[in-house]
């Protein structure tokens, strides 16, 4: 369920990575390729995006489909940024939370957005949620799994871990406690983009000397684009993407290297 993207690296238009390739998240909301769960991604959409000189980012939300925002077609043709992320939300059962459900979730520098399901939900979380403090609870943006998710996220950021640890840590606990959930996380600072494969699809895409792309599905055919193992720590910068196993913290991590085969988008 859902589908995002995050991007880090020369300034683009928001359209040149959400709109214009022909398999863009644009796209993705009625017609993704490789979604596994869910088959529309109607819910809501976001894009939190950073301007130069300022490490806080903006965000535009919705409750409504991509595609029936004429506002949001303005804004992906004149907003560039150096760094994004980006989410539309899969179909699911009517809330009241509106766009505050809607991805990216963010405070102070981090962009954070979930892809997948907590299973069990909220009952299987109960006992992780009573470990933050209660007014982490009482602000939460949203009464859904990725916003307690994002919750656990960030009380390990403001602890001090790094960007990596603070993603693996909460999905190895997650996981422990509610087996069976989808906890493909993607979360960036402005400079760095940190992912999770744990369940579901996550590609990157290496544009040299311009940047790159970390999304659950590639948006064009370009043979560059490459698919992350499940159970996989990715982090990314402009140029380079480690990847770590998530079982196997304590193992080097393997840079990717251009002599390496691709794999094939699927169609």
């Amino acid at each position: 369920m859902c589908r995002h993207l995050a991007y880090v690296g020369d300034p683009q238009a928001l359209g040149r990575l959400l709109t214009e390739p022909p398999h863009a998240l644009y796209r993705q909301s009625w017609a993704p390729r490789h979604q596994r769960y869910g088959t529309v991604n109607a819910d809501g959409f976001g894009v939190g995006w950073y301007a130069p000189g300022d490490p806080v980012p903006a965000r535009y939300r919705r409750a409504g489909p991509i595609w029936a925002d004429l506002s949001f077609a303005d804004l992906a043709r004149v907003v560039r940024t150096g760094a994004l992320l980006a989410a539309v939300r899969d179909a699911t059962e009517a809330g009241a939370d509106g766009e505050a459900a809607a991805a990216p979730f963010a405070a102070g520098r981090w962009l954070f957005s979930h892809n997948g399901a907590v299973a069990g939900w909220p009952g299987s979380l109960a006992a992780l949620s009573r470990t933050l403090p209660p007014a982490d609870l009482l602000t939460l943006e949203a009464r859904n799994d990725s916003a307690l998710v994002w919750a656990l996220v960030l009380a390990r950021l403001r602890a001090g871990d790094p960007d990596g640890q603070a993603l693996a840590d909460t999905v190895t606990e997650v996981a422990a406690v509610a087996p069976g959930s989808r906890l493909n996380l993607l979360l960036t600072d402005g400079t760095t983009i940190t992912a999770t494969a744990w369940g579901d699809t996550l590609w990157y895409l290496r544009e040299s000397g311009r940047g790159t792309v970390v999304a659950s599905e590639p948006y064009d055919d370009d043979p560059r684009w490459r698919s992350v193992p499940d159970r996989t720590l990715l982090a990314a910068h402009r140029g380079d993407v480690l990847l770590t196993p998530l079982k196997h913290l304590d193992d080097e991590p393997v840079e990717d290297t251009d002599d390496a085969a691709p794999e094939e988008p699927r169609t």
